[in-house]
């Protein structure tokens, strides 16, 4: 088994190397012979090459039958470090068990479940989070790259309304959008924030721990999920016996975290989280989905009083080629917004209703956002419209129109109507 790169395989109770992760013959026959091979192999060198291949990678990929390949602001491209061509299996199962050769419970998950998550550091230079997973007989990994420095609102260019989450004493903030959208660090710059300026303890549980934080006036504990505690529902209970006045937890998988986050919320703490979800009115209705349908008017209420902010992320490759550029939708909690999750959302009364007329309240929605970017030249044209919520309405904006109906009129035949002054058109005679 791959789990002797950390132990001797007596340790684990496996007797040979004849019984491994792969579904195939294995490649070693001794543990001894399985040691040297691995000795030989430094990923470092490899993972080295390719960051250097842009300032703006994001992404490390390793897939059998493939060149190593980078992901460049939302591109894939291949690359060749140290000579190395389309993988093979053999390949990518030592590059695998390279990561993985110091960290035996991420090795137990990746024999249990045939995929793992870990983290992984480049010593003085950058940190990823890796995901090892099996397919097609053989093992892929992806690396994301988490930069060292712990951005700042400046640095992302998100908007700065964002740092009023920072002043705000308990409820449940949440975070979302699709993998990738740069939820992690806008996160990290709140936490970072909030470290700069109070004097808190704050409790962050992650799968893996991403962003490191020092202390500086506040004092943070990061815990990561399989290292430090078994899974974020029992990080969670235990956190609220830790006297933190913050709470981050990566992602809000299922319904025991998301209780156990809206309970924490509702006795004065802090709860920062993200979920997978397209705009703010779709996370509303996923976390509600979590729930049984008899308990939906009961979870709408109580999500109702405990939410603060729903922020949404998109990324969109910028107009010169230089970058992304991240889209922000912002949901606040103000009356209406509570009332209309509290209710439900109907004609006329809808959360993206709410949020198009609660500019003034620091609110934004994402069209509006893309509209100002592709006005001022941020982004093209068709990158903002292939971004959109309604790609029809905000192209219809964009002409000066406010609305498809109004199109419709501009464009309708106009027909004379006959004036008030004007003499009645003549009657028929009737031949004689």
């Amino acid at each position: 088994m791959p789990y002797v790169i950390i132990g001797s395989a007596k340790r684990f109770g496996f007797r040979s190397f004849t019984h491994t992760l792969f579904p195939r013959p294995a490649f070693f026959e001794t543990f001894q012979e399985f040691s040297n091979q691995m000795s030989l192999l430094d990923v470092s060198p490899i993972i080295e090459q390719m960051l250097l291949m842009s300032d703006n990678v994001s992404d490390l990929n390793f897939s059998c039958g493939q060149k190593p390949q980078v992901e460049i602001n939302g591109k894939l491209y291949a690359a060749s470090p140290l000579g190395l061509g389309r993988l093979t299996a053999y390949q990518t199962e030592l590059i695998a068990m390279s990561i993985l050769r110091d960290n035996a419970d991420a090795a137990m998950q990746l024999a249990k479940f045939r995929t793992s998550d870990l983290s992984y550091a480049l010593p003085g230079k950058c940190r990823f989070r890796v995901n090892i997973f099996q397919q097609r007989n053989s093992y892929s990994i992806v690396m994301r790259v988490i930069p060292h420095e712990v951005p700042s609102f400046q640095s992302l260019a998100v908007p700065e309304q964002l740092a009023d989450i920072c002043e705000i004493r308990n409820g449940v903030v949440l975070l979302t959008g699709p993998t990738g959208s740069g939820k992690s660090s806008t996160l990290a710059a709140i936490i970072d924030r909030i470290n700069e300026t109070k004097c808190y303890h704050i409790v962050t549980i992650e799968d893996p721990i991403e962003f490191l934080h020092n202390h500086k006036q506040s004092t943070i504990n990061q815990r990561e999920v399989g290292a430090d505690t078994k899974d974020f529902a029992s990080a969670l209970r235990a956190a609220l016996r830790q006297a933190p006045k913050v709470i981050l937890v990566g992602e809000m998988r299922d319904l025991e975290t998301a209780e156990i986050a809206l309970e924490a919320a509702e006795t004065g703490h802090l709860v920062l989280s993200t979920l997978h979800t397209i705009d703010a009115s779709k996370t509303i209705d996923r976390i509600i989905g979590l729930y049984p349908k008899n308990e939906e008017r009961i979870i709408r209420t109580r999500l109702a009083q405990t939410f603060r902010y729903i922020v949404s992320q998109r990324l969109i490759p910028k107009a010169d080629g230089s970058g992304r550029v991240a889209a922000v939708e912002i949901l606040k909690s103000n009356p209406r917004t509570r009332e209309y999750i509290e209710k439900g959302e109907s004609e006329g009364k809808t959360l993206l209703d709410a949020i198009k007329d609660g500019e003034i309240d620091g609110m934004q929605d994402f069209d509006s956002v893309i509209r100002k970017m592709i006005e001022s030249k941020t982004i093209t044209l068709e990158d903002g419209l292939s971004y959109a919520t309604n790609q029809n309405n905000l192209l219809l904006q964009l002409k000066g129109l406010s609305s498809t109906e109004d199109y419709v009129n501009q464009n309708r035949p106009s027909v004379k109507m006959p004036s008030a002054m004007s003499p009645p058109p003549p009657s028929p005679t009737k031949s004689s």
